[in-house]
């Protein structure tokens, strides 16, 4: 009788505890979060314990130049939330802030997950932040973007950001058009003045 019970509370456990197994290995669903909603982002996530981990495992997103990621966060999710254009007049902008740019996401409508260039057209990869109280499913939430920028969609679309390297004391145009990749050095824009 008693292993009979044991058999049950057994099938019983793995009735309940199956469908959540699978939920788990679902594609995480990303929304992008757009420039006109970035208040209500940040009102949103306030109170969230920013970190990288969970995110670090290597995978081909991390190998490949910065500016070319670029291109394919432009075709699969359009303009960035964020460029260094919507920074550079707050009061509290430092040129160590500096950015090309910044896409923000909400995963499974709870999850924040933010993507910063932090070095323009110089680097591979990007820097990803994401809430710490979900570092179990970053892994799963990165794995999907790697395969949503490479493989699902895997195009590049033409774009133009501004870039400034406080390293460099330099002003860049970054852009992707007719097939070519180019970062110019130009004087800082009249429009970022």
């Amino acid at each position: 009788m008693f292993m009979l019970r044991k058999y049950i509370l057994l099938i019983i456990f793995c009735l309940f505890a199956v469908p959540s197994l699978y939920a788990q290995f679902d594609d995480p669903v990303f929304e992008k979060v757009e420039r006109s909603e970035r208040a209500k982002f940040e009102q949103m996530f306030a109170d969230i314990s920013w970190t990288g981990q969970g995110l670090y495992n290597s995978t081909t997103i991390d190998r490949i130049p910065t500016v070319e990621l670029r291109s394919r966060l432009q075709a699969v999710f359009g303009e960035p939330t964020q460029t260094i254009g919507d920074l550079i007049n707050n009061r509290n902008f430092r040129p160590g802030k500096a950015v090309q740019f910044e896409y923000w996401f909400i995963i499974d409508d709870r999850i924040p997950l933010m993507l910063l260039d932090l070095d323009g057209p110089f680097e591979n990869g990007l820097v990803y932040v994401g809430a710490s109280r979900y570092i179990d499913m970053m892994p799963q939430v990165k794995r999907t973007l790697n395969r949503m920028l490479m493989n699902e969609y895997g195009e590049l679309a033409s774009f133009s950001d501004y870039f400034y390297s406080p390293e460099r004391d330099q002003w860049y145009l970054v852009e992707y058009r007719d097939g070519e990749f180019n970062h110019e050095a130009i004087e800082r824009p009249a429009s970022l003045r």
